[in-house]
């Protein structure tokens, strides 16, 4: 599966040449809903078919088409789903993106990529990811205030303590015996000799510290999602002292993590979430008043676009349902009005953001209530 992360950063979705083939399609994680899923994607590309062959050969239609007809053929893509599904396609560009919200189906070929449901999935300000951790192991999820998915860690990320540790853990040299504990966890008793701290204290803390440093490399910084940390209060109270993740949330999931269903444990996070997701928005609203009172913040599309290009944009908010349709270019920042119905136009705001996550921006997609403007984007500038 590919990474939006990466090739936003690389702007392949930007150089798709004409023409560009964007499928979207709601999925479903369970029989027997999915099993209808590579049929109605079947369909779509029908869809794309019938309008590549308005202007190209048939040769022509089913070289671009190929990927597209060998995913549908690909049973273990299929009992993989999520919610919903990006394929974009071109001469020199496929892709597919799995979705962790429904997207509604649709299939177009135009001059560009159409990227609306993609960045709004990558975009929406309450995602997240939770680290379940225990004194040996842990796990790794993502999702949102209404899912919630374990994603595998990074195969350079050690899984447990043993493969973290190798023959320098020092528990098989002591006895531990054990008694019962709060959340399904029994508290280990050590018995060695002397030193001012246990084996199993020490192995603890050198384990914690291999997460932290892995999931901050491969997870947090690439994502830029908040951490919520699920584990017993005695092992986040030793986590938060000895982490270096500037995306660890300072409140958390006081539990066993294995003790608690998928479900309970995306509550629970989302109950984190939600309070820092509502104090963020606001701070955001004050923040751009504040810095639109100093002559350092842009509410409307030409000179937006021309800081963004310039990098001068810390944090770009976005309307999640508006479109305006047009072109901006890249070099310069220029945007050319458009109309929804020319296959050339693209949307202003999905370039916006684009372009602002390229240079190193914040991008936010609010809904209208949550917006602090009426044009749809918002910039507060860093000079």
């Amino acid at each position: 599966m590919d990474s939006l992360e990466t090739d936003i950063e690389t702007g392949i979705l930007e150089a798709c040449e004409p023409p560009c083939l964007s499928l979207y399609q709601r999925t479903h994680r369970h029989a027997p809903e999915n099993q209808q899923d590579p049929i109605r994607f079947a369909g779509l590309v029908d869809v794309l078919q019938a309008s590549l062959r308005q202007t190209l050969t048939k040769r022509e239609t089913e070289g671009l088409l190929e990927p597209f007809r060998a995913l549908a053929r690909d049973g273990r893509f299929w009992r993989q789903t999520l919610d919903g599904l990006a394929v974009l396609g071109g001469s020199d560009l496929f892709r597919t993106y799995r979705l962790q919200r429904p997207v509604t189906d649709f299939a177009v070929v135009a001059d560009r990529l159409q990227l609306k449901p993609l960045l709004r999935a990558a975009q929406t300000s309450d995602r997240y990811q939770v680290l379940a951790l225990s004194r040996r192991t842990f796990r790794l999820f993502e999702g949102d205030r209404d899912v919630l998915d374990e994603v595998e860690p990074d195969h350079r990320i050690p899984r447990d303590v043993t493969e973290a540790l190798g023959e320098a853990v020092t528990e098989s040299h002591l006895t531990v015996a054990s008694y019962g504990g709060t959340g399904g966890e029994s508290t280990p008793m050590v018995h060695g000799h002397g030193g001012k701290r246990s084996g199993v204290g020490i192995d603890e803390e050198r384990f914690f510290r291999v997460v932290d440093r892995g999931v901050l490399e491969f997870h947090s910084r690439p994502s830029g999602l908040p951490l919520v940390l699920a584990t017993l209060p005695e092992h986040r109270r030793l986590f938060h002292r000895l982490s270096h993740n500037p995306f660890l949330t300072a409140e958390g999931v006081d539990a066993d993590p294995g003790g608690l269903t998928i479900d309970e444990l995306r509550e629970r996070a989302w109950h984190v979430m939600e309070r820092l997701s509502l104090a963020r928005l606001a701070a955001l609203s004050d923040e751009f008043g504040a810095a639109k009172a100093a002559e350092r913040a842009h509410d409307e599309l030409a000179p937006v676009a021309v800081a963004i290009v310039a990098g001068r944009v810390e944090t770009l908010l976005v309307e999640a349902d508006r479109q305006v349709p047009g072109r901006v270019d890249a070099a310069t920042g220029d945007v050319e009005p458009g109309e929804l119905s020319d296959a050339a136009s693209g949307d202003i705001l999905d370039q916006l953001g684009l372009l602002a996550r390229r240079t190193g921006s914040e991008v936010v997609v609010l809904p209208a209530e949550r917006m602090p403007t009426d044009s749809g984007v918002a910039a507060i500038l860093r000079y």
